[in-house]
């Protein structure tokens, strides 16, 4: 193990898709890392040294410095380490790379949160943003196996959540973002995904996590009522 290697953990919490894309490429890359947990209602000491601001996972530390956010993880992992390249090599592909990965985080993976303790017009808001973004993903996979085109890469790893959380969360919130025949190029892209070694060793039963997803739901649904007092 080399000394690059010796220094690298991750703190996080094992119900985070922002903590599993980061644990994804370190796995990817072959970098030995020391894992931290974190729980979900009581900050631990480390995670409030080295991310005071905002006092959130994923933090990854490298000889004891701080990177926050898990997409600036990724890049940092990436160009630190060049064996088996995340992100496109082209500019005009990373560029490209770097301006889907933010959109889909804000419109699926905030949208489909939001489906789990909101009603009326404004869960039909979200359930058109969730399937417009959706229909948009569909597209990019015209002809290719993976966002990148025939082998795993940035996209694939930061969408990666959509092929194990979404499931969980049409159950919880009743509703069926995933349709399989709407969106038949996502459906494969998730088996071929769900299939990858660093990913398949770290799904856990789906139980656990609509487990998860009916205790994020009850607490949300209290605090939107508490902020309506």
């Amino acid at each position: 193990m080399g000394e690059k290697e010796k220094e690298v953990k991750l703190v996080g919490a094992w119900f985070s898709p922002y903590v599993h894309r980061v644990a994804w490429v370190l796995k990817l890359k072959g970098i030995q890392y020391e894992y931290f947990e974190e729980k979900l209602n009581s900050k631990t000491s480390l995670l409030q040294d080295c991310n005071p601001v905002y006092k959130k996972i994923p933090v990854l530390l490298h000889h004891g410095k701080p990177i926050l956010e898990s997409l600036f993880i990724i890049e940092y992992i990436d160009e630190t380490w060049n064996q088996n390249p995340i992100l496109p090599t082209h500019p005009y592909d990373r560029a490209m790379a770097r301006f889907w990965a933010p959109y889909i985080d804000q419109t699926i993976l905030e949208g489909s949160k939001r489906a789990l303790y909101v009603e009326g017009e404004q869960l039909k808001k979200d359930i058109k943003q969730v399937s417009d973004a959706m229909e948009v993903l569909e597209g990019m996979l015209k002809g290719k196996n993976y966002f990148g085109g025939e082998a795993i890469g940035f996209l694939d790893i930061v969408f990666g959540w959509i092929a194990i959380w979404l499931d969980a969360i049409d159950e919880v919130a009743g509703v069926r973002f995933f349709d399989s025949c709407r969106y038949p190029l996502l459906h494969n892209w998730k088996s071929r995904f769900r299939e990858i070694d660093v990913v398949k060793d770290s799904l856990f039963p789906m139980e656990k996590l609509v487990c998860f997803f009916k205790k994020y739901r009850q607490y949300s649904k209290l605090k939107l009522l508490e902020a309506t007092k």
